[in-house]
């Protein structure tokens, strides 16, 4: 189920219908880029935690088929919600990609594996293990909203959203 992965740009220039009626999404240039697969795309699982990285474990440790995990962590910079340990696994579990709006850590190691990353930023404290968040909801970040099921494409130049998958 993996997505060939496409140029963003190049998706941009191509599809300026999409863009006007809201099919495909760029979001704010936030984030920092992690892991050794800088270019990733997938179909989109989502899911909204605050400070709590329970549910993000238990989704990779589910077989990834190629999918992109979403992550909704508010925003925050006062922990880090994702790190080597779940990243490793995502990897070995066939995910794509994971997406975090909030913070990781243990970036060598995460930097170290075949797999496309992009948080915020790095933090060295670690999350609440509570299990509160919400799973497969529609998610918003920087102000652009996000569903389970959509697709997301990302590289160097950014990150994309598109409600179907897109061909060259």
């Amino acid at each position: 189920m993996a997505a060939l992965p496409l140029a963003t740009a190049e998706v941009c220039d191509a599809n300026a219908d999409l863009i006007m009626n809201g099919e495909l999404r760029a979001l704010q240039p936030i984030f920092q880029i992690y892991g050794r697969r800088q270019v990733f795309a997938g179909p989109i699982v989502t899911l909204k935690v605050y400070e709590d990285n329970v549910l993000i474990r238990e989704f990779l440790e589910e077989k990834g088929h190629g999918r992109v995990l979403v992550v909704d962590g508010g925003g925050s910079l006062r922990c880090a919600i994702l790190g080597g340990n779940p990243v490793q696994q995502a990897q070995n579990n066939g995910w794509a990609g994971i997406v975090v709006n909030g913070c990781i850590r243990d970036v060598d190691e995460i930097n170290g594996c075949d797999i496309g990353v992009r948080a915020l930023n790095s933090h060295p404290m670690k999350a609440n293990k509570k299990g509160i968040g919400e799973k497969h909801v529609p998610v918003t970040i920087t102000g652009t909203r996000i569903c389970d099921g959509e697709w997301l494409y990302a590289d160097t130049d950014g990150i994309l959203i598109s409600r179907t998958e897109l061909t060259v």
